[in-house]
């Protein structure tokens, strides 16, 4: 068969000819990629009836009951299909955030119908196109934000959620933006700190709290944050002042216009009394924001969106240091 050489247009009239004629083939042998050895082997003995097949397949991080980490599983499952207006992408890497362990453990209120994955934000090619999608292309590098289920092999994306890796940035330095970036311009304009102006990020050696402080820095503003001592001389490299954790952290830092809370660590009474205003304090992981008169802010409000990632990371004024990397841990332990 294969000296037999069609144009496209004549293929596809031959293939409709056969599909239509109800014609089902035989299929002698079907495996995962990892056996596409066995398949070779086989074809090479003739000793199928009918055709091999491989079975693409693709892996994802997931779980079917709350709970500690040990609930999490490498799963196979289909590749998915993009539809209308979504791109899949052949995941590089993939971001994980607190948000994530605090969806595991339940605690965001959201029902556990069917398995669930897990990871907010990636990067990698695209690899497919849905219907109507323009401006992107096969193989091109990208990266953003999901809804959910990012550690994966495959994953589908809405085309407008989408950016474009900057050379610039590995793929493991764009899988670390999204969250952090989005969640750094939300608190900054809530609390609209100014040129001139002394901030003080609580965990400043976080996620969110490099990307502020870096942000904030390049704003002209004063930027101290409270820290483990094993992060200060980095701190100081990056033009932060860095104060200790633990009892004293107030009367070491001394008074601030505005403060921005990641660490969750009771710090709000403390941070109210050096502004002197509730309104210049926001936190992002504290729930008891409001017995202090202070904003717990979430993604619901404020600026958000690819629009102002791809101000940030085209700026050039911010870099996530990646503290570790982690690969894929062996081969799926379920299917489906």
């Amino acid at each position: 068969m294969e000296q037999v050489q069609f144009t496209p247009e004549r293929f596809r009239a031959l293939a409709e000819r056969a599909l239509n004629a109800g014609i089902t083939p035989t299929i002698g042998l079907a495996v995962p990629l990892d056996r596409a050895a066995e398949a070779h082997a086989a074809i090479e003995s003739r000793a199928l009836v009918g055709k091999a097949v491989l079975l693409a397949r693709s892996r994802a991080v997931r779980y079917r009951e709350f709970g500690e980490p040990d609930v999490l599983s490498l799963d196979e499952v289909p590749i998915p299909s993009p539809g209308p207006g979504q791109v899949r992408i052949a995941v590089r890497a993939a971001g994980v955030n607190a948000i994530d362990w605090k969806f595991r453990r339940g605690f965001m209120v959201v029902p556990l119908e069917e398995p669930a994955g897990t990871g907010l934000e990636v990067s990698g090619t695209v690899d497919a196109l849905g219907e109507g999608v323009e401006g992107w292309s096969v193989g091109q590098p990208v990266f953003g934000r999901v809804a959910t289920g990012g550690l994966a092999d495959h994953v589908l994306i809405e085309a407008a959620e989408l950016l474009a890796k900057p050379e610039r940035l590995s793929f493991e330095e764009a899988a670390a933006l999204p969250v952090a970036t989005e969640t750094a311009v939300r608190t900054l304009a809530e609390l609209g700190v100014e040129r001139g102006q002394r901030l003080l990020i609580h965990a400043v050696a976080g996620g969110v709290g490099l990307v502020a402080a870096q942000l904030a820095l390049s704003r002209g503003i004063e930027v101290v944050g409270t820290a483990s001592e094993g992060h200060h001389a980095f701190l100081r490299e990056l033009g932060v002042t860095p104060v200790t954790y633990g009892e004293g952290w107030a009367e070491r830092t001394g008074p601030v216009d505005a403060v921005l809370d990641a660490s969750g660590r009771g710090v709000l009474a403390d941070s109210v009394r050096l502004t002197g205003d509730p309104a210049k304090v926001v936190t992002i992981a504290d729930p008891s924001a409001g017995e202090h008169g202070v904003l717990f802010s979430s993604g619901s409000s404020g600026p958000s969106g690819p629009s102002v990632v791809g101000e940030v990371v085209d700026g050039g004024a911010v870099r996530m240091p990646i503290a570790r990397t982690f690969p894929w841990s062996g081969p799926p332990t379920r299917t489906g």
